[in-house]
């Protein structure tokens, strides 16, 4: 069975506490936390829903502790575990449980605590055969090889890089939720400490506790329930590999197959979308998307980002929130690159709030490139 556009609807959104949260929190304390504030977004109960996913990287079922933590037993549960895109993933197979009518209400929740326990204990490292005797840095030497054949390949500048990273801060101090406070500027990003060229500390993603929580049930019942919702208007996924070593085009994603898959789905193109919601893992990220997914050339991401353009008054709102570079980032992201989206599309931003957005989209990471899930939301004048 096909999925349908507009088919269903997030209709709560919810973080869970952010940042450093409180001692002896776990991840699934974070889920349930998500959970309860999302379904309270949207005035539905523990009660109705019937299918649940959840994952997070220091548990293998985190599915089966989320819904004993609730006390729940959904008739449809999924944990698949792709990195920062199975968030989208799971929208997608959430989607299909509820058009098949085995399921009603779904959730999809998130949680992390990488930041009191420490990364390297969150997300602990495989061994790569054909990589760890090299002792790379990851994942940001993964990030970094990508970037210096971006800027060998098409003359990307470390200064356009860093743009991305200002673009990002100067959006999160329109967010009260951010980590990041204090404006940045090109020079500090540049001048900052080293972490795997071309990256300093500022060209990477922050590294915070926090998780998130969506509610998603049918369009029908999505309007019943007397709040604005952000419909599915389309959905794809694409893998391309696991280690970075085999990566068949270090400056092409897989974002060029889920990309067109959710623009077809969607029956919209690039200019149709108001804002993009990108997984900013690495300053390299946005600008691999933004051409992956179309909105500007192959090679010219760089040129695509300069000059404030993706900013707060630029000519396309990019990551609103303050991305993972500067409003939060606890391991797998994608959740919380979903919940701004589906935020901006219900007029819900605040100070950041895009004029008139009607359509969202909303694009997961994993891995080191490696899985690729876009999303794209649009409002009721979508569908």
């Amino acid at each position: 069975m096909s999925r349908k556009r507009g088919g269903v609807a997030v209709v709560g959104a919810a973080e869970s506490d952010l940042g450093l949260v409180a001692p002896e929190m776990s991840p699934t304390d974070l889920m349930a936390q998500a959970t309860v504030r999302a379904l309270e977004d949207c005035g539905l109960k523990l009660a109705d829903v019937d299918c649940l996913f959840a994952t997070h990287s220091q548990s293998r079922m985190a599915v089966l502790q989320l819904a004993e933590y609730l006390r729940i037993k959904p008739r449809w549960f999924d944990s698949t575990t792709i990195g920062g895109s199975s968030f989208m993933s799971h929208l997608a197979h959430a989607q299909t449980a509820i058009e098949n009518g085995d399921a009603a209400v779904a959730v999809i929740a998130y949680g992390s605590t990488q930041r009191s326990i420490t990364r390297a204990a969150a997300s602990p490292r495989e061994y790569l055969h054909y990589e760890t005797p090299y002792r790379p840095f990851l994942p940001a030497s993964a990030y970094a090889l990508a970037a210096s054949r971006h800027m060998h390949e098409y003359g990307t500048t470390r200064e356009q890089l860093a743009e991305v990273a200002v673009s990002a801060r100067k959006w999160a101090l329109l967010n009260p939720a951010a980590w990041e406070k204090k404006a940045l500027t090109v020079e500090e990003v540049l001048n900052a400490r080293m972490v795997s060229y071309p990256f300093t500390v500022r060209d990477c993603c922050l590294v915070t506790d926090g998780g998130g929580a969506i509610v998603i049930t049918s369009a029908a019942r999505a309007r019943s329930l007397g709040k604005k919702a952000a419909y599915v208007l389309g959905a794809g996924e694409s893998i391309g590999h696991a280690t970075i070593s085999n990566m068949e085009n270090l400056t092409v994603t897989a974002a060029a197959q889920s990309g067109p898959q959710a623009f077809r789905m969607a029956g919209l193109k690039p200019a149709d979308v108001d804002m993009l919601s990108l997984y900013d893992a690495f300053t390299i990220n946005p600008i691999l998307f933004l051409e992956d997914l179309g909105f500007c050339p192959k090679g010219e991401g760089g040129r695509f980002v300069s000059g404030g353009a993706i900013a707060p008054g630029g000519r396309l709102p990019v990551n609103t929130s303050g991305g993972g570079l500067s409003y939060c980032h606890p391991g797998m992201y994608g959740l919380l690159v979903m919940i701004e989206a589906v935020r901006q599309v219900r007029g819900e931003c605040g100070a950041r709030q895009v004029k008139g957005c009607e359509v969202a989209l909303a694009h997961g990471n994993g891995g080191v490139l490696s899985s690729q899930c876009t999303v794209i939301f649009g409002s009721d004048a979508t569908v």
